[in-house]
């Protein structure tokens, strides 16, 4: 029997020593991942209902985000309206899912914005994710990146997307590369890690399950694909490699961490392949908000537009859901 078939959850992913073989050993077959992305996607489909549902799943798998440079704390407080009401009352009414109270996943915003994420999100479950580590280059000195991250946690985040240095991995410095990440973890205390290796900069599929490896090897409660600012951001045979080496760390280990798409997600269609992906590669189980979640900014409306064809048999503009 294989191991993932007995291994134990042994809950939040404390990190193991940095094992260096392993990492040695990791070898990714880039035209099998893209042909295996490519084809199940297209084998696996859900219509009708069945699609209305998992797109009502898919809203609650949701980091709706905010990082620009014009925010404002209006867009961040319209922004958390929307996180803890994500469809309009009549078509919640319509669809019969009042009961189901869904929201999403957590509102992700720079750290100038935390405490106003906050304040607006009081009295709801959702959490507060804030971007840290010298986001979105990460070349800002360690010591200011650990300081962003303390920062972001006393204003109130209990999430934390960090990015890596990617010379890091260029470079195959992978000591270097956990060193960093420990820290980063060790700073967040309580708060969960997410980490972001921003893969359409690391070169090669190999890169990123290596990278991925040592990230988790370091204590990351999620490993991220990108800041969603580089060329290339989540892209299937990346997600497919992520998902593999967090399958490979669980059977070795007995920790599951969580993955994390974002950058250039904005269809529904697109969200139910990532669904449909990690579902065939992890299984129904990493289909929560605790292990899986969808960077968004613009997703949720496409999303409503569906839900709203479903409903009425009719497209709406996407003027009739604005996210802020």
């Amino acid at each position: 029997m294989a191991l993932r078939d007995v291994a134990p959850d042994l809950g939040r992913n404390t990190g193991i020593t940095l094992d260096l073989d392993w990492v040695d050993r990791v070898r990714v077959n880039r035209s099998a991942a893209e042909r295996r992305a490519d084809t199940l996607t297209k084998r696996r489909t859900v219509k009708k209902q069945w699609q209305a549902a998992w797109l009502l799943k898919a809203i609650t798998l949701m980091d709706l985000t905010t990082l620009q440079g014009d925010d404002t704390a209006g867009t961040v407080r319209r922004l958390c309206a929307k996180a803890k009401r994500p469809l309009r009352e009549e078509l919640v009414d319509r669809l019969g899912v009042d009961s189901l109270g869904i929201q999403v996943g957590a509102v992700c915003v720079y750290h100038e914005w935390v405490a106003t994420a906050v304040d607006a999100l009081r009295g709801s479950s959702i959490p507060v994710a804030a971007v840290a580590a010298g986001f979105p280059h990460g070349q800002s000195p360690f010591e200011q990146r650990v300081a962003e991250i303390e920062a972001s946690i006393g204003a109130g985040a209990t999430e934390i997307d960090i990015v890596i240095t990617r010379a890091h991995v260029l470079t195959q410095n992978w000591k270097a590369l956990y060193d960093e990440v420990a820290a980063f973890r060790t700073a967040c205390g309580e708060a969960h890690l997410k980490t972001i290796l921003a893969t359409g900069e690391l070169g090669t599929l190999q890169n990123v399950g290596k990278a991925s490896a040592v990230c988790m090897m370091a204590g990351a409660d999620f490993i991220k694909t990108s800041t969603g600012k580089e060329s290339i951001n989540a892209v299937l045979p990346v997600g497919l490699t992520m998902m593999r080496a967090i399958r490979d760390y669980r059977d070795r280990t007995g920790f599951r961490v969580g993955f994390k798409p974002a950058g250039g997600i904005r269809t529904a269609k697109q969200a139910l392949d990532w669904m449909i992906l990690m579902r065939e590669e992890l299984g129904v189980s990493w289909l929560t908000p605790e292990l899986f979640r969808l960077g968004a900014s613009t997703l949720l409306t496409d999303i409503e537009r569906q839900l709203e064809h479903f409903a009425t048999g009719r497209y709406a503009s996407a003027s009739r859901q604005p996210m802020v």
